[in-house]
């Protein structure tokens, strides 16, 4: 059996979106569940659309994403270079083996005679004008240095046929296939003529990319034809979508990898969860490790139909992946947060953190978890309105006028000793603590909802500050 090399072929043009990231996914997975080779190739022929950069962007995208490619530009197993430009010499080569074969021809065509091609429908379409030069005007016209792209030469009666993995069989009349343009002016091949040539110097054995490119598959297997090379296997993906109607559009900057990072997503939970958008695994597992995904990974659950990215469960997996940290490395993440907060330099993050850690999805929800400790102001009574633990304005005054002498003569103050005080109170109040615990926690932070109880609150802000807000908030009611 043939040893399988799959690739992941991106262009440098920006961000990595996460549909290009789910096909590096998949095609990294199949070629290790296959102990097979996953190739790394730059495609870059399209200047006007070249972002500086974003090369480095690809490579740091992969990594990040625990996508380890075995040849690439920075990884030469023998099919180098990896970088479509550093390859141009080999592209003409092969364009005018295509040419002596009739499989492809010289076209001089200008923008004015092009722009003026319309078909019986109004569609634009090349009319296979310079199909039908002469030999000996071609050479005069390429001897004179007139402008040239080399165009396939297609067939305009049957049809080409392949199967694909995912789809089946796939039948398109050759009537439908435009001549289409393999070496541009410029000298530079094609995305349609490079990849063709690209994977089969470079061996590749399955092809996976978009559906989006199911209809220019019956072209490239005509060059493999014209060559006489073998077709690659073909593996369409669906589309990712907005919603049921938008593809999800790295042009309008939908899910950009980088932007969910910022935002405090773990790269293990956004590859957790693109995995799952367009492949079934069996069972009711939802929560993978890179090595599960190899594991499980099979063509079959791939999907015929397209999934909608769902951002809510994505934030669910994550906040799951946040929860199983250890603490240290929660905390790596968490900190860049904080100190974007208002609270920042200001209370211990360390404390902080062990409330959050179980009670955030994204790190990002940080800063608005935190904020209201940066703010103190007048306390509205209704807060402290409580029926289970029979509480109201009135009953807090009580409670937090007894509770102001404990805390002032309390000296160690530590949580443990926090709670024995609070205990004490109710103790002496006679009433259930949670009473005790409730009203407290209001008058040291002035909202309804934080992340933690009375106790750790004034662990957090300390004796002066908790004294200073009780004294305040007695002085409101």
């Amino acid at each position: 059996m043939e040893k399988v090399r799959t690739r992941f072929a991106p262009s440098p043009t920006g961000f990595m979106h996460i549909g290009n990231l789910r096909t590096a996914l998949y095609g990294y997975l199949f070629a290790k569940k296959n102990n097979g080779q996953f190739i790394l190739r730059i495609e870059d022929t399209d200047l006007e659309r070249y972002v500086e950069g974003a090369i480095d962007v690809i490579y740091n995208t992969l990594k990040e994403a625990n996508i380890v490619w075995d040849e690439g530009p920075d990884k030469d197993g023998g099919f180098g270079p990896y970088v479509q430009t550093e390859r141009k010499d080999i592209y003409l080569k092969y364009a005018k083996e295509l040419i002596d074969k009739k499989a492809a021809y010289y076209c001089f065509c200008d923008k004015e005679r092009l722009d003026s091609l319309t078909n019986e429908t109004g569609i634009k379409r090349y009319d296979k004008h310079c199909l039908h030069l002469s030999k000996e005007e071609v050479e005069e016209r390429l001897a004179r240095g007139d402008k040239y792209v080399i165009r396939q030469n297609m067939p305009t009666e049957g049809y080409t046929e392949f199967d694909d993995m995912v789809y089946g069989h796939v039948s398109v009349p050759n009537s439908e296939l435009e001549d289409q343009i393999l070496i541009k002016s410029d000298g530079l091949p094609t995305y349609n003529f490079a990849n063709v040539i690209d994977d089969h110097l470079m061996q590749i054995t399955h092809v996976m990319r978009g559906n989006e490119y199911l209809s220019s598959t019956p072209k490239y297997n005509l060059l493999y034809d014209a060559f006489g090379w073998e077709h690659p296997k073909y593996i369409h993906l669906t589309p990712i979508m907005k919603d049921a109607t938008r593809k999800l559009s790295k042009r309008y900057g939908d899910a950009n990898f980088d932007d969910f990072i910022q935002k405090g997503y773990l790269p293990q939970a956004i590859i957790n969860y693109i995995a799952l958008l367009g492949w079934s695994p069996k069972g009711e597992q939802e929560k993978f490790t890179m090595d599960e995904l190899i594991e499980k990974f099979s063509i079959s659950g791939l999907s015929h139909s397209s999934c909608i990215f769902d951002p809510d469960k994505m934030k669910w997996l994550n906040g799951e992946y946040i929860k199983e940290l250890p603490f240290d490395e929660f905390m790596k993440h968490a900190i860049p947060f904080f100190e974007q907060s208002e609270i920042k330099g200001k209370y211990d993050y360390q404390k902080l953190g062990k409330l959050l850690q179980t009670r955030i999805e994204i790190f990002s929800e940080i800063p608005e978890k935190v904020n209201f400790l940066a703010h103190f102001s007048k306390i509205d009574p209704e807060l402290y309105n409580n029926k289970k633990f029979k509480l109201n304005g009135t009953v807090a005054k009580g409670v937090l006028e007894t509770s102001l002498p404990y805390f002032e003569q309390l000296n160690d103050w530590t949580e443990d000793k926090l709670h024995e005080t609070i205990l004490a109170i109710a103790n002496k109040l006679e009433t259930k603590s949670g009473q005790v615990y409730t009203a407290l926690r209001i008058a040291f932070t002035g909202v309804a909802v934080t992340p933690g109880g009375s106790v750790e609150m004034a662990d957090i802000l300390g004796k002066e500050e908790t004294l200073i807000r009780l004294k305040k908030a007695i002085e409101w009611l």
